[in-house]
């Protein structure tokens, strides 16, 4: 279908903003016909600014009922229903942009689900242990003073606080929820179901204990997970080239050997702490390696082959090869430690080495390392932490090390301790990514502990399998999830704090064995449910170990046992929410909605425990959202000044000249237009734009509702069969423009909605049919039927760009609805459903007939650059056929001054004809053109040309409506001394 150009049209005749009543009936003249005039009312109001405004959207929210929305919702009769599990955020602080970014966005789809008549299932929740909130809660007190029951009790009020103040900003910015029944981790049903959860992957051999390395956080005393860090990539490290002399050397080698002299293995760390722990140096068994020579001091260094040249560049001088061998010929060598003389440790084959930097040997300490770990396990090495709890060195370093902090001084000694030895080749800064704990910023160490863990290694296939069935928005999305899944061996759940979920175990006080089975996990998690997890602490041990536990457990007396101090870790807090929030028919989530930073933490968390219990991912699509930052990009800090807080954005500053208050749908407005699939910047500009299009847009309503003052479409709506074409058309174009915006919100694509809209608006709307219509809205007889055709179809986009954008602008919505015609004191947009449309607003030939007018208009103003088209009679010549019946439905005389297709041309008289005539006025500017007709799918299509003739119009100008169209000067035309006759 042709393309319509309609730009010239909104220039040339003014757009919406310009109502043109002011100089609709100026002069003399026309000031006599001025109230005769039907010009547009409304009390609805172009701006509202201020408090003004503020004031406005509360009385909105009560007014419209929106805290009784969802309730209302979900006493439908509906077979349909939407489910949004609502990712807990942190309760440990004030609402942030943040907030607004993914509440919005979920609200903004959940509105739209209700309109469509779905029964929306969103219960917001909110994460309310760990360690962020201890800290906090506590601040600069002494906790070796408190009990775990006092600091829980602390950290419970802070995180209460913490709710109050979120779920009052949630609720201004209007997101629709289950307010009365929210959940909060910290609820004992909720732990009750957490520990379920627990116990069915204990019995499934997921859920074990061992002693093995995790991530340890010094700073904060407590185990951490991969999802508890953020990488540090200006890290500085105190890089070493250090030698483990070889004191046996491998059968293979030693034939080569006997000139050699004294060779030592050489090896690369950025952790010169963990040498004491060394227990073996690595070597990949498939890789070439070489015995080589200094130029400058004749030492002779084992290295990797592919690492020689790199190497003789950072040491400085050039490297001789005195031999090359297999990786596996390396088997049987032993080494001596550098800083314990009288140990050796060998050297063995692991995979894990690589040859992108270092040596291509790699020195192994099993406590500190994750794969040094699995080496150790394959070769049955000690695994000896000599590392303590505040990450300063045990007995087991030595006196010289012991109680030194390993990321400062300890380090230190250790390197001294090299460099006595003669070990140390090469010392230098290394500048690399390490991980920090994400909660007090501080580094962390590698640190062997007894913990508890998941075994994600043999979940892994089964939730990747899980994950194909799931939809990712955007698709880009999938590859981090699925990368993060792999580099996941296992997951510790285990965490050294007081305020969390108590792991439900209890220990033998001589064994040290662990009593957790189904018998005493069922009755704690009873326990949880009547009394919370508190009573862990303020409850004896009998509470829980009861008799018939016991009995059941086959274990000894209650007083053999000790509970367990250790709680667990906040993402399986948080990860087993599908179970303890969604419906029990089906607790599959159609959606969660959530940050980028969640596809390692509460995606991957939720993913791992589902898949554990049922096999199935607790989704069905996951929507990744980018992170809200400042208009430069740059992530907000207070140090930088450029934290954007949005109850300021709300409510203004302290100075309103420099921080006015912009209320909550225009911070609505920012979450919808911005591309949430990257980051999401926020500033002074950001805002005064989205103000401005809001405003753009309420005046666009406004001329809607100003035009249908005294109309009732109840009772005054044309039958779409008796409308004007125009009319009609405008109609089908609502109707593909309300199946796009749907298809938009369904991808959660709420830009392209916002884009529509603006489209729509200003091509379809400003451009083309407002400036057509005016003429006959204000002039018309007021119950004409072509006025009230023009009227029906503006009831309908009212109605329909209205319920669009409700979603992403509620308040102003409601506001809307309440001015419309044809509803009941009562009624509210929310509960009166989604855009209305109809099939047979796509009448055949329709399309053809107004754009194929306006095609030829098109040809008519280009060949008229800066006139107005209204001063001119235009003669249109279509060679017979389909093309001409089509322009004949338009204008059934021959000519007319009133004809639809002259309201199309806008001129002053419109001739149709097969030909033009051969006698045409010396000043007549001719065009042509073709149209492509394309009925029924391409059945029926037909090329027409057509030829225009613009000439100045023989008419005068009408002092009432303003056309050329009367016989004389200052004289009524035909139409309006009719209108007003009948009016008398």
């Amino acid at each position: 279908m042709l393309l319509v150009r309609r730009s010239a049209v909104g220039l040339r005749f003014g757009g919406v903003a310009r109502w043109g009543l002011r100089c609709l009936c100026s002069g003399d003249a026309a000031g006599r016909y001025r109230d005769t005039v039907l010009l547009p009312r409304t009390d609805f109001p172009m701006k509202v600014n201020g408090p003004n405004l503020l004031k406005r959207e509360i009385q909105i929210q009560q007014k419209c009922g929106f805290d009784q929305l969802y309730t209302w919702q979900r006493q439908k009769k509906s077979k349909k229903e939407y489910c949004l599990h609502d990712g807990p955020p942190y309760a440990n602080g004030d609402p942030h942009v943040g907030h607004a970014l993914n509440k919005i966005l979920k609200d903004i789809r959940n509105r739209f689900e209700v309109l469509r008549g779905r029964l929306v299932h969103y219960v917001p929740g909110w994460d309310c242990h760990g360690l962020p909130i201890e800290l906090k809660a506590l601040g600069d007190l002494e906790t070796s003073e408190l009990t775990p029951l006092q600091i829980r009790q602390k950290a419970r009020e802070f995180a209460e606080r913490a709710i109050s103040q979120q779920r009052a900003a949630f609720q201004r910015w209007g997101v629709m929820a289950d307010w009365d029944n929210c959940y909060y981790t910290f609820d004992g049903k909720y732990e009750a179901a957490q520990l379920k959860v627990f116990l069915e992957m204990h019995n499934k051999g997921l859920i074990y204990q061992d002693y093995k390395p995790v991530f340890w956080s010094p700073s904060s005393r407590t185990a951490l997970a991969e999802a508890e860090l953020e990488y540090n990539p200006e890290h500085v490290s105190r890089a070493l080239y250090i030698t483990f002399p070889l004191v046996t050397l491998p059968a293979k080698l030693a034939v080569k050997a006997e000139n050699w002299g004294r060779v030592s293995a050489l090896i690369w760390t950025t952790q010169p702490w963990t040498i004491p722990a060394n227990e073996a140096v690595c070597y990949m068994p498939k890789v070439q390696y070489s015995v080589v020579k200094r130029a400058d001091n004749e030492q002779l260094l084992l290295v990797a082959t592919d690492r020689m040249n790199s190497l003789a560049s950072k040491l400085g001088t050039d490297l001789e090869s005195l031999g090359t061998f297999a990786g596996s010929d390396l088997e049987g060598g032993v080494c001596q430690h550098p800083t314990t003389p009288s140990k050796e440790v060998p050297l063995l084959p692991a995979n894990h080495v690589t040859m992108t930097k270092g040596t291509g040997l790699v020195h192994t300490a099993p406590a500190h390392g994750m794969e040094d770990y699995s080496v150790a396990t394959h070769f049955n090495l000690p695994v000896e932490c000599i590392v303590d709890e505040e990450g300063r060195f045990t007995e087991l370093a030595g006196a010289e090390l012991q109680n030194k902090s390993v990321m400062t001084e300890g380090n230190a000694a250790v390197i001294s301790m090299l460099q006595a030895a003669g070990a140390v080749v090469k010392e230098e800064d290394c500048v690399h990514s390490y991980p920090y704990d994400w909660r007090t910023k501080q580094p962390v160490v590698t640190r062997a502990s007894k913990q508890w863990f998941i075994n994600t290694a043999s979940l892994k296939d089964k939730a990747k399998d899980a994950l194909q069935k799931v939809r990712v928005i955007p698709e880009s999305a999938r590859s981090s999830l699925l990368a993060m899944l792999d580099r996941r061996t296992y997951w510790c759940i285990s965490r050294q704090r007081s305020w969390g979920v108590p792991i439900p175990v209890f220990y033998h006080k001589e064994t040290g064995e662990p009593l957790l089975n189904k018998h005493s996990v069922t009755h704690i998690a009873k326990v949880f449910s009547e009394k919370g997890s508190d009573s862990w602490w303020a409850e004896p041990v009998e509470t829980f170990l009861t008799p018939e536990v016991l009995q059941k457990s086959k274990a000894g007396a209650v007083s053999d046992y000790v509970r367990g101090e250790d709680v667990l870790d906040i993402w399986f807090d948080s990860g087993v929410s599908w179970a303890a929030v969604l419906q029990e028919s089906d607790p599959r989530a159609d959606s969660y909605v959530e940050g980028k930073d969640q596809i390692g933490g509460w995606f991957q968390s939720s993913l791992l425990t589902s898949v554990a219990v049922r096999n199935k991912a607790p989704y069905k699509a996951l929507v990744v959202h980018g992170f809200a930052v400042s208009e430069r990009g740059e992530k907000m800090s207070k140090s930088i000044g450029n934290v954007v807080d949005p109850d300021v954005v709300i409510n203004g500053g302290k100075d309103l000249s420099v921080c006015p208050p912009y209320g909550a749908d225009v911070l609505r407005w920012w979450v919808a237009e911005s591309n949430i699939f990257s980051e999401v910047q926020i500033g002074p500009n950001t805002l005064n734009a989205a103000k401005d299009s809001i405003n753009k847009l309420r005046n666009t309503l406004r001329f809607l509702l100003a035009n249908l003052q005294g109309f009732d479409p109840r009772s005054q709506a044309v039958d779409p069969k008796q409308m004007h074409y125009v009319d009609q058309y405008m109609l089908h174009q609502l109707r593909e423009f309300s199946m796009k915006v749907t298809d938009a919100y369904n991808e959660f694509d709420n830009g392209r909605v916002i884009r529509l809209l603006q489209s729509f608006i200003t091509r379809e709307l400003s451009n083309f049919y407002f400036s057509i219509i005016k003429d006959r809205l204000y002039c018309d007889p007021e119950d004409s039927l072509g006025r009230r055709s023009c009227q029906t179809t503006l009831e309908e986009i009212l109605d329909g760009v209205s319920r669009s954008i409700a979603p992403v602008l509620p308040h102003l919505a409601e506001e809307v609805y309440l001015h419309s015609p044809g509803h009941d004191e009562g009624d509210t947009l929310f509960r009166s459903g989604w855009i209305k449309t109809s099939y047979v607003w796509r009448k055949p030939g329709l399309e053809e007939a107004v754009e194929g007018a306006c095609a030829i208009r098109d040809s008519f103003l280009s060949s008229i650059p800066g006139h107005n088209a209204a001063e001119y009679d235009l003669i249109i010549a279509i060679e017979p056929g389909l093309f001409f019946e089509i322009m004949e439905s338009l204008q059934e005389e021959p000519t007319s001054t009133c004809s639809q297709l002259t309201e199309l041309m806008m001129a002053s008289r419109t001739t149709l004809t097969s030909s033009l005539p051969r006698d045409l006025p010396l000043d007549a500017v001719t065009s042509t053109g073709n149209f492509l007709i394309n009925l029924e799918g391409g059945v029926i299509r037909e090329e027409s040309s057509y030829s225009v003739a613009a000439m100045p119009t023989s008419l005068s100008r009408c002092p009432r409506c303003r056309r050329y169209t009367a016989d004389e000067p200052d004289c009524l035309c035909p139409r309006c001394q009719n209108v007003l006759e009948n009016t008398k």
